[in-house]
Parts: structure tokens; C-alpha cells; sequence
């Protein structure tokens, strides 16, 4: 009797007849009659293909089994002990992975909730994997909602899991054999599965993402370290080449996002990724969406592999994300963040000295970064007393990195308070910075030997060869639109001595972005320039050549970056006998 009401059902949903059922099981039963010719009076067997398919078909399917095995072990610790059997098939329909309770083997076997069981549409008609394949959405097929009078009996929940390009990859469904009347009582099992796709999905974007950035995404900060609802994959330029489907949830008005720089999507760069990474607070990685809205984001560095021994003389760049934001292919930089590299993940105190501007902090904490999990601390010297020194390592109890600021600053009253805390705290990594000489320091030995345990020394701007990367880099950091520089004032830009380094070329763009009509940047857009320092004229023949070498052996702007005119910087060359390399 029952199976004749079904199938009177049927009829009147293809005579057009509105019978409250849900639009897609309606639209699954016509196209089970009208496209596949299928006749909802048979009760055929379940599809089960031959284990030599079965075996083509995991075989195909590899990648995701092990992207999804762990999350799906954790699902069925979850719904074990109601019964419920877990199934991932192909995009194609055909079960690769099965969780279910051996005791009900037999019947789950009979009803095709087994491994090599067939649940595409044309071939096992409405059923939950079926109608998902053809949607790409979440669907219950609940008892009579089944197409054949097999299968009406079950209540299937699938959900769609994505590849990292956009594509329908496989199929999580969750099934009964017997379950409650009422279709609700399949909630609980919608919100399961979809959220255990969603974490398959994140896991194989990680496992394809050891060379890339990803940027995980959260409305709420409370989950965006734990379940994330999304991640987007990027390039080494900032490009979009993967993301989990939940960024269509996100950003649902923002079209497709794959192949677009993530400033389109976004309103952030690449360089600004390392700003969010774990050690700043979730509440505060606040990344701003280009409708106005914001959402939480955590970005992890990519993890690349060692690369080969290189040939002498020759340094590749540093490996860790956070450092390698940090250089365009300068050599002395390459050279020094190889070195900061290997010293991170160690306990070794770290003296950072350079120039006023030149990126002291920022190394530091990217440094930071790199270490093992740890908390971090930034003290300015300037005044610290053993008091204020003392309340804040407080805030501190487990191992930590103590930034130190200028630590030609630090009181004589407070030397022997920090000493006394290094010496008590061996878990607190000190990372002290200096724009002086490690020897004119001036700090008691016992000190000055905690803290130098490495030094490591930032080369002045004058004397760096990515300044143009370096300009590029920061422009596009300021200007929400894309802006360019003309050749004139990129030569400018080019030829300036920069006594206050990095932080004077920053604040020099941040005026042209403020002044500039329409998007090219030009000579009266840029403030003048400031007055050369000392620091500017090399004492020395190496200092020199380093300038020369920056330049490109250009001899006008070395001698605007040097703030001398062109015939001195000719005759200091003829003095010290340095000729341009041929």
C-alpha cells in the first residue's frame, strides 16, 4: 500500500501537481522518469561495481581518501552509537571510503551502504549522493524521498566537498538505515557532515599548500585558529590559486576569486600577510572586505622544503614566509636572513644593530615567528626601570621572546635587574636591537654577553640593491587602487641617499599617495628631500664599492644617494682603485 502511494506521488509531481515535497526531490523524480527512464515501480538491487573498477576508482581517488580519512574517523566517533553508517564517494557517485558497524555488515551490504556501491542518479535514482552530485549543495533524501521503492527505508545526508580550484571532488553522505519519520530528525546529521566537509576541504588546500601562503578566514575570531570557514591559497606575487568553498559564503557578492591578485578580493597584500599570523591576538587580525564589511584572518607562512646545496658564492633566499618578506634579492640581505634562518628556531639571544629606520623590530619579530611557539614581549629601554621590567615579564610566565628597543638606552640602574631576570628566566629568548656599534654599547659585560649571542647587522637602504623592490613593496601597501610611479620620480626615489632608511622611504610615500592626482605618482608628488647624514659618505673602500654596487655602477645616482656630485664620487673611485666588474 505504501509503495502505491509513492509511486501515485510520483505521477502527480510529473503531472506539475505540488505535493510538499522539497523543489529538488520533485526535480530529481522527474528527471529520474523523463531524463533516465526509470520506472519507480521496480525495486532493483543496489549498483555495486566489480572490484577491479573499484580499484581504478580509488586509485583516482587517493588523494582525497587521505584528505579525508582522519576527519571522517573523527565523525563516526561521533554518530557511532546511533546506527549511522559514513560513506565518501567519488564525484562520480561510487563509494571509495565506508565507516560502519560491522555488526549490521550484512545489511548495509544489501542496502549498498558499503564500499563499491553506486549511488549516482542515473543509476540508483533520487537518493542523497545522487542529488548532491547534480546540485553541488547539502541535501537530505529522506525515506520516501527516494525514488525506488529499494531504498525508501533510508534517510541519506550529503554534503559536496570541493577540490581547491572550485571543483565538485566527492561526496560525504551520512545514512540510516532506519530512521525517524520525521524529516527534521536529520538535522543534527546535516550540520555534522557539512562541517566535516568543510574541514576536508581545509585540509587538502594545506596539503597542496606547503610552497604557498594560505589565509584562513572566520567571521568570528573565537573559531578562526580552531575551524576556520574557509582559506584562500596564494602565490609568492599575492595571486589566488586555491580556496575551500566557503569563501563563496564569505564574499558571495564578490564573483569568482581564483586567478585574481588577492588586493581585487581583499583590501590586503601579500605583504601584509605576515601582520597575520598567530602570534598577534585573533580579535585583532582584522582583514577588511571591499563591501565595506570585515572578517578575521590567519595566515600561515608557506612551509618550504631544503632546498639543494647551491653553488659557492651563491645564497638562495631565506626559506620561512615571515623572513622572506623581508628582502627583494639584496645579497647582504639574502646572506643575513639565511643566517637569521637557522638561529630562529634556536635559544640563542640575538643582537639586531642598524641604522635608525633600517627594520630592526620587524626582523625581530619575524624572528619571533619562525621560533617555537612563545609568547612576546616588546620593551622600549628608554627608561625601563627593574620595576616596570619586572610587572611585565609577569604578563609572561611561560617561555617567551623579550624584545629589547635600542639597547644603547637601557638605565644603568636597570642593567643588573635584567641581567638577574635572564639569569632566573631560561625559557625568555632576549632579542635586542641597536643603532650602534655592538662595541659602543656601553652595557656591563655579564649583560652585553646575555644578549649578544649573535649579532646580526642591517645594511643601511643606501647600500641595498632591491630599493626598487623595496618601493614597489610599500606603494602597494599605502594605495588601496593600484597607483605607479613615473619614470621620473621612480629615478628620484632611485638616486636619494635615505638617512632615515626604510622608515623615511615609507613616510615619503605615504605624502605622495596623500598628494597625487589620478594614479601615476610624479616628481611634484614627492616631499624633498632631507639632508644627507655623515652616515652617507663611505669612510671606507668597501662601504664604497657597496654603494657603487647598489646603484648598479650608475655613476649619477650613486652620487645623488651619496649626496656629493659626480666628480668626487670619480675621484674617490680613481683613489681607491675600484672599476666597474665587466
Amino acid at each position: 500500500m505504501r509503495d502505491h502511494r509513492h509511486v501515485e506521488e510520483i505521477e502527480r509531481v510529473l503531472e506539475g501537481t505540488q505535493t510538499g515535497r522539497d523543489s529538488c526531490v520533485s526535480a530529481s523524480w522527474r528527471r529520474c522518469v523523463e531524463v533516465y527512464g526509470m520506472d519507480p515501480t521496480r525495486r532493483d538491487p543496489a549498483h555495486i561495481v566489480t572490484e577491479a573498477e573499484l580499484r581504478d576508482h580509488r586509485k583516482q581517488a587517493e588523494w582525497m581518501i587521505a584528505a579525508a580519512r582522519s576527519g571522517l574517523q573523527s565523525l563516526f566517533r561521533q554518530v557511532a552509537g546511533q546506527n549511522y553508517v559514513l560513506l565518501l564517494t567519488d564525484a562520480r557517485g561510487v563509494c571509495v571510503d565506508f565507516f560502519g558497524d560491522d555488526h549490521f555488515a550484512e545489511d548495509l551490504r544489501g542496502a549498498g551502504l558499503y564500499l563499491g556501491s553506486n549511488w549516482s542518479e542515473d543509476l540508483a535514482g533520487t537518493c542523497g549522493v545522487g542529488a548532491c552530485i547534480f546540485t553541488e549543495e547539502a541535501v537530505t533524501i529522506h525515506q520516501d524521498d527516494h525514488f525506488g521503492n529499494a531504498h525508501t527505508a533510508l534517510s541519506c545526508t550529503a554534503a559536496p566537498i570541493f577540490d581547491s580550484l572550485g571543483k565538485l571532488a566527492a561526496v560525504l553522505d551520512i545514512s540510516l538505515l532506519r530512521a525517524p519519520q520525521p524529516k527534521t530528525s536529520q538535522k543534527l546529521a546535516m550540520s555534522l557532515v557539512t562541517a566535516a566537509a568543510r574541514r576536508v576541504e581545509m585540509a587538502n588546500l594545506m596539503a597542496e599548500s606547503r610552497r604557498d601562503w594560505v589565509l584562513r578566514l572566520s567571521a568570528s575570531p573565537e573559531f578562526l585558529d580552531v575551524d576556520p570557514e574557509a582559506a584562500i591559497r596564494l602565490d609568492g606575487s599575492g595571486r589566488v590559486v586555491g580556496h575551500t568553498r566557503g569563501v563563496r559564503r564569505l564574499m558571495p557578492e564578490g564573483g569568482p576569486i581564483l586567478g585574481r591578485r588577492i588586493e581585487e578580493v581583499l583590501h590586503l597584500s601579500v605583504d601584509d600577510l605576515p601582520e597575520l599570523m598567530r602570534d598577534r591576538p585573533t580579535e585583532e587580525r582584522v582583514v577588511a572586505m571591499r563591501d565595506g564589511g570585515a572578517i578575521f584572518g590567519h595566515a600561515i607562512a608557506p612551509q618550504m622544503p631544503r632546498l639543494p646545496r647551491q653553488v659557492a658564492g651563491v645564497r638562495p633566499p631565506p626559506r620561512g614566509g615571515a623572513l622572506a618578506g623581508l628582502s627583494g634579492g639584496d645579497p647582504a640581505m639574502a646572506r643575513l636572513l639565511a643566517a637569521a634562518e637557522k638561529l630562529a628556531p634556536t635559544a640563542v639571544p640575538l643582537l639586531i644593530g642598524g641604522e635608525t629606520g633600517t627594520g630592526k623590530a620587524k626582523l625581530a619579530r619575524a624572528i619571533h615567528m619562525m621560533s617555537p611557539p612563545a609568547g612576546f614581549l616588546d620593551l622600549a629601554c628608554a627608561g625601563l626601570t627593574p620595576g616596570s621590567l619586572a610587572a611585565a615579564a609577569a604578563t609572561q610566565p611561560g617561555p617567551a621572546t623579550l624584545l629589547l628597543r635600542r639597547a644603547e638606552d637601557l638605565p644603568s640602574g636597570t642593567a643588573a635587574a635584567l641581567s638577574a631576570l635572564l639569569d632566573r628566566r631560561p625559557e625568555l629568548r632576549a632579542i635586542a636591537t641597536t643603532c650602534l656599534p655592538p662595541a659602543g654599547l656601553g652595557l656591563p659585560r655579564p649583560l652585553f654577553h646575555r644578549l649578544s649571542g649573535a649579532v646580526l647587522s642591517l645594511p643601511p637602504l643606501r647600500r641595498r640593491h632591491d630599493l626598487g623592490w623595496l618601493i614597489d613593496r610599500l606603494l602597494r601597501r599605502r594605495a588601496p587602487d593600484p597607483l605607479r610611479l613615473s619614470p621620473s620620480a621612480r629615478a628620484d626615489l632611485m638616486g636619494r641617499p635615505w638617512p632615515g632608511n626604510i622608515r623615511e622611504l615609507a613616510q615619503v610615500l605615504d605624502v605622495a599617495v596623500a598628494l597625487v592626482e589620478g594614479r601615476v605618482i610624479d616628481l611634484p608628488d614627492l616631499p624633498a628631500p632631507v639632508g644627507a647624514r655623515d652616515e652617507a659618505d663611505p669612510a671606507t673602500e668597501e662601504a664604497l664599492e657597496e654603494v657603487m654596487e647598489a646603484c648598479d655602477w650608475n655613476m649619477a645616482r650613486a652620487a645623488r644617494r651619496l649626496g656629493v656630485n659626480r666628480s668626487t664620487v670619480l675621484r674617490r673611485l680613481r683613489r681607491a682603485g675600484l672599476t666597474p666588474p665587466q
